[in-house]
């Protein structure tokens, strides 16, 4: 190696965005890749779904649902503090529920017996599609391996869930009366909780982010969130080719 190429320069590092430009960024992210925009979405919420690819849908998202608290575990080891540990652990207790027949994963199970599921199918994970497990064991490992500020960062799909619930309701209590309507409870309750949790999640990526590089890699972990909610569904979706046809 030359010396001259040894003692070539750097190019300085690029200045960090202001808050408000990484946060617009973040945001956009959500805008442009959320996947309230993926097809079988919007066929959801056109009320253009059969029974069958309703129900299609339920058991394979559960597999994400029920993963959900796993994540949050492996982020609040992540976390530094016994403030922030709280904090995040709330999030587990949020879907776990204090006791059993409470929390996000039983409502959720609810949801599929509003659908005409048994609860024993959703929790036996027989038919979750190969493509769904692979989208969300992505998502665990990635906030098991990835540093902090990334996992976290990744969380903020939330930023944009507060919207998808209140179209979702309105969806399932216009097109889709034969679900009762107790079973829609997990939407009416992550409104609320999803705006909560976003807000806390976005102060936290704010104040971490200190360099431009850090603001790039939060935005990169929250569109590699975004692919994992999209393959999900372009999985439950493909899977239903050969019905259309």
């Amino acid at each position: 190696m030359s010396t001259a190429a040894v003692n070539t320069p750097r190019a300085p590092a690029a200045e960090p965005w202001s808050p408000a430009e990484f946060e617009a960024r973040l945001r956009a992210v959500g805008e442009e890749r959320y996947h309230d925009r993926h097809p079988f979405n919007l066929r959801m919420h056109s009320g253009d779904l059969d029974p069958g690819e309703l129900r299609r849908w339920i058991v394979n998202r559960f597999h994400y649902q029920r993963h959900i608290p796993v994540k949050d575990a492996l982020i609040t080891a992540k976390l530094p503090t016994s403030e922030l540990r709280r904090m995040w652990l709330r999030r587990i207790q949020d879907h776990d529920g204090s006791q059993s027949g409470e929390g996000g994963i039983e409502r959720w199970l609810r949801l599929g017996e509003a659908a005409g599921l048994d609860r024993e199918t959703l929790l036996s994970g027989d038919a979750v599609l190969p493509g769904v497990r692979l989208a969300v064991d992505g998502y665990v490992n990635f906030c098991r391996l990835r540093p902090l500020l990334e996992a976290v960062a990744a969380s903020l799909t939330e930023l944009s869930a507060p919207d998808l619930m209140r179209t979702r309701i309105d969806a399932f209590e216009r097109h889709y009366p034969w679900i009762d309507a107790d079973g829609l409870a997990y939407f009416r309750t992550r409104v609320s909780q999803g705006r909560r949790d976003s807000r806390e999640a976005l102060d936290l990526v704010l104040r971490w982010a200190g360099t431009r590089d850090d603001q790039e890699r939060a935005v990169a972990a929250l569109r590699f969130k975004c692919d994992v909610l999209w393959s999900l569904l372009d999985t439950v979706d493909g899977a239903g080719d050969g019905e259309r046809e």
